[in-house]
C-alpha cells in the first residue's frame, strides 16, 4: 500500500462519496476506485460498503481509517517540519480534552492561538480524562487537557488553571435551610448524580469527599451521566445532587436556578492540566500552543 491509496480511502470515508473524494484530490473517479480496490485486495478485506445514502465504512474500514488518518497527518507534519510543504496551510494539531477545559477554557485558548498563527489548523477531540490519556499515549492526539492526573506511561502534566468543584442542588427549601451547614451531615440522604468512570471530575470529587470523611461507597448513586449539561438540568429538575465544576454551573447559579455548596476555602480546588507524552517528540505546533497557554496563564509558573 502507499500514501496515495490511503489518502483516497480517507477522503472517500470522510465524504461518503467516490466522486466527491475524486474532486478533492483532483483525480478521476476510476482512479480513486482503483486505489480502494488495490487496498482491499492487499488487505484481503472489504473496507467500504455501498448503500442508498452513499458509502459507509465496514468494521475493517473503521479500523483502517483510524490508522490511515494518523499516517496522513504525520506525513503532513513531516513535510511541514522540513519545509517540504508548498501549501499555505500549516499542520494539524490534534488536541484531546476532557469536558470542562474543552467547553469552558479551550474556546478562548484556541481563538488566541489562531489569531497568532492563522495558518495552523486545530482538531479537537472531547472525551473524559481517561480517554485523553489514552489518546496521548496512542499518539492519536498531540497534546491534551485533563481535570485530574492519571499516572500512565510517560505522560507529563502541566497544571495551568485552578478550578473549583462544588456541590450543586435544586433550589428547594430543605437545601436553602442547609446553606452554611456541614455537607457531611446530610449528603448520605440525597440521591447523587455522578460522572462516568474515567472522568476527572468524578475522580477529584471522590478524592475531596473522602478527605472530608465521606464514605463514597455509602452514597446513594441515582444515575451516571457523561454530559455536564444533562447533569445540571437533572439537578435543577430535582432528580438529585451532583459535584461539578463551578465553571460549568456559573450561569445557572447567577440566575438562581441552582444552589452551590462549596467544600471550604481549599477543599474543592483541583488543577486543570495540559498533558503530553514526554517520551515522544513535541511537534513545533504543539510547542507554540503550549507557549500560548503560558502567555494566557502567566500565574502557572510550571508551564
Amino acid at each position: 500500500m502507499n500514501l496515495k491509496q490511503l489518502e483516497a480511502f480517507v477522503r472517500v470515508a470522510e465524504t461518503k462519496s467516490f466522486s466527491a473524494a475524486a474532486r478533492q484530490l483532483y483525480l478521476t473517479q476510476p482512479t480513486v476506485s482503483a486505489h480502494i480496490a488495490s487496498l482491499e485486495k492487499e488487505l484481503n478485506t472489504c473496507l467500504l460498503v455501498r448503500n442508498t445514502k452513499g458509502v459507509a465504512l465496514s468494521e475493517s474500514g473503521k479500523e483502517l481509517y483510524a490508522y490511515a488518518e494518523q499516517i496522513l497527518e504525520l506525513e503532513q507534519k513531516i513535510r511541514s517540519r522540513f519545509g517540504l510543504d508548498g501549501k499555505a496551510a500549516g499542520s494539524v494539531l490534534r488536541i484531546a480534552s476532557s469536558t470542562v477545559p474543552s467547553q469552558y477554557l479551550l474556546p478562548d485558548i484556541m481563538s488566541s492561538f489562531q489569531k497568532q498563527y492563522p495558518d495552523e489548523r486545530l482538531k479537537l477531540f472531547e472525551t473524559d480524562s481517561g480517554g485523553v490519556v489514552e489518546m496521548i499515549l496512542s499518539h492519536k492526539a498531540d497534546i491534551g487537557f485533563t481535570g485530574t492526573v492519571l499516572e500512565k506511561g510517560n505522560c507529563t502534566y502541566l497544571p495551568f488553571y485552578q478550578d473549583e468543584l462544588i456541590l450543586i442542588t435544586p433550589v428547594d427549601e430543605r437545601f436553602v435551610k442547609r446553606k452554611g451547614g456541614d455537607i457531611c451531615s446530610w449528603i448520605y440522604e440525597e440521591p447523587l448524580i455522578v460522572r462516568e468512570e474515567g472522568s476527572g471530575t468524578r475522580k477529584e470529587a471522590e478524592r475531596i469527599l473522602e478527605q472530608m470523611g465521606v464514605d463514597c461507597s455509602a452514597l446513594k448513586i441515582a444515575a451516571v451521566m457523561e454530559n455536564t449539561e444533562t447533569i445540571r438540568r437533572s439537578v435543577g429538575s430535582g432528580m438529585g445532587i451532583a459535584v461539578i465544576s463551578r465553571l460549568a454551573a456559573l450561569e445557572e447559579l447567577e440566575r438562581g436556578k441552582l444552589l452551590a455548596f462549596p467544600f471550604g476555602d481549599t477543599g474543592g480546588r483541583r488543577n486543570i492540566n495540559l498533558v503530553y507524552d514526554a517520551g515522544y517528540p513535541i511537534l513545533p505546533s504543539a510547542d507554540k500552543f503550549i507557549k500560548n497557554v503560558r502567555k494566557m496563564f502567566p500565574e502557572a509558573g510550571c508551564l
